[in-house]
């Protein structure tokens, strides 16, 4: 009977979710798929999109940030996410969101797969969200419900099992192999509404090209695995140089994927009705994150000797001078805040800036390139994709920035000179710290690479728990226990304990 209850009370909540995953705000040109059945694509796309960024940022500036030595909580408080020691009650929101709006992008592609609405453009943008988004859970959860979830409503299933991650990552590249197929289809059954688009406004060759450079991203996430990295590095190989023009990928920042606020309903940052002003204040920056900057003399924290330098990233000081708070420090040293984000009264907060809805960026891109060619996967120069990443890194948020790259590199000293004759693991180290502030708000993408390459080497504070290893997932729900019990202790017996110090498929040798 108890079981009963629980599994109701899932459903029940799993419904609204639902119900409520369209935003009343899109009005003119949406309208909520859960209250009609004539529902179009061009009608859930944007909501789904705007929900699905909600959940990422609001995640990545309260975990991903702390844990990645952005942000610094300034509490002693029991479970403080900067010392890797979170509640299970962390795992939820994300899990919850994000399946809910899998639902969405899910109904995209069924509603456009019909002779009647039948749509080849749609269908390529839903298997590149589903890809998206089934991605992030998997490397933030491990072995998730995949080939059978979201299926309560069409097929009654109501207990999923848990596909492997590795299962998982090879259907994604088989989604993304089609997506790019439909998503370069022209004639009838093609093109989609710009108003249904805030991310490239119906420009299909963009998310053609986003959908091969998130092929790519995730190519390289599980290349470490040794039974996969030669067909790994085969397969982004033949993206990037054979077959270059079946697989085109992004060539600019303004191909970045980037759902951009524009201030005006729906298009707000969740950043400002989702976070008071003052919880946005409260967290310190973290030393690493703007030592380096400062170091660098880097122009989005406004250093003076470049011209046209200006605080893009909203940061204020206490001191006059910028200042970070070491990270993992321990209970009761009451460390003192220095710098931190400006809340969203300042016309430079990232509170509200256009920006915030990062989800792949062109120089990210070519840090993944400067990874593949030091490895020797590919044939182009890493130093030139190196170079290349950290001035478009720039340029995303300072267009007018008009200072020579190497000018910039060789103010910023020896952590950052590419020298084509240091050994691998040093290139990694300094591709991979550049690539940390290119993934600055890219939901849990600098979580995933440390856990992916231990890289960039960040300092250890003597508070931290789990033994000081950076934790390797998130757990479960709760709920999942007592709502699909059965999946869920197989899960368990071939994955590993539900705890955070579980490696997921592509971690373990």
């Amino acid at each position: 009977m108890k079981q009963t209850i629980y599994k109701l009370s899932f459903i029940l909540a799993a419904f609204s979710l639902l119900a409520t995953s369209c935003s009343k705000d899109f009005q003119e040109i949406n309208t909520d798929p859960n209250n009609t059945p004539n529902a179009l694509p061009q009608q859930l796309l944007a909501p789904a999109l705007v929900n699905t960024m909600t959940y990422n940022m609001l995640r990545n500036r309260n975990f991903n940030n702390e844990l990645m030595q952005v942000t610094v909580n300034m509490s002693d408080a029991e479970g403080q996410v900067f010392r890797y020691d979170y509640r299970a009650n962390w795992a939820d929101y994300l899990y919850n969101g994000l399946y809910a709006e899998l639902t969405n992008f899910k109904d995209i592609y069924k509603i456009a797969s019909e002779p009647l609405n039948f749509n080849k453009s749609y269908m390529g943008i839903s298997l590149v969200c589903q890809s998206w988004i089934y991605s992030i859970l998997t490397d933030t959860y491990g072995d998730i419900p995949y080939s059978q979830s979201n299926l309560a409503r069409d097929s009654g299933i109501f207990e999923p099992r848990f596909d492997r991650q590795r299962d998982i990552y090879f259907d994604i590249f088989n989604k993304l192999d089609s997506a790019n197929v439909l998503l370069s289809a022209t004639g009838t059954g093609t093109g989609i509404a710009a108003s249904s688009d805030p991310i490239y406004n119906g420009n299909l060759s963009r998310w053609r090209k986003f959908c091969n450079s998130l092929y790519l991203r995730l190519l390289l996430r599980v290349s470490g695995k040794a039974e996969v990295t030669a067909l790994a590095a085969a397969r982004i190989k033949d993206i990037v140089e054979t077959n270059a023009s079946t697989y085109p990928i992004m060539a600019n920042n303004d191909e970045s994927a980037i759902l951009k606020w524009t201030g005006t309903s729906p298009y707000i940052s969740p950043y400002v009705n989702g976070v008071r002003e003052q919880d946005w204040r409260q967290p310190g920056l973290a030393s690493f994150f703007i030592d380096n900057l400062v170091i660098w003399n880097d122009p989005r924290i406004d250093i003076s000797q470049w011209t046209g330098g200006f605080n893009r990233w909203g940061i204020a000081t206490y001191m006059g001078a910028y200042g970070g708070v070491q990270s993992g420090y321990a209970p009761g040293s009451n460390p003192q805040k220095k710098s931190y984000f400006y809340s969203n009264t300042s016309a430079t907060s990232l509170q509200t800036d256009p920006l915030g809805g990062m989800i792949m960026n062109y120089a990210e891109l070519k840090f993944i390139l400067a990874e593949a060619a030091a490895k020797g996967w590919i044939s182009s120069s890493a130093e030139q994709h190196y170079k290349d990443g950290i001035l478009n890194s720039i340029k995303l948020w300072l267009p007018a920035w008009n200072v020579p790259i190497d000018t910039y590199i060789a103010n910023g000293g020896a952590s950052i000179e590419w020298d084509n004759s240091d050994p691998l693991d040093e290139k990694m180290q300094k591709i991979h710290l550049q690539k940390y502030y290119a993934l600055f708000l890219a939901d849990l993408q600098q979580w995933f690479e440390y856990r992916r390459t231990g890289k960039p080497v960040i300092p250890q504070g003597p508070g931290l728990r789990n033994n000081g290893v950076m934790p390797a997932r998130m757990t479960y729900p709760v709920y999942v226990q007592s709502t699909n019990p059965t999946n869920y202790q197989l899960t368990i017996a071939e994955q590993g304990p539900d705890i955070i110090s579980t490696q997921v498929w592509w971690q373990k040798p």
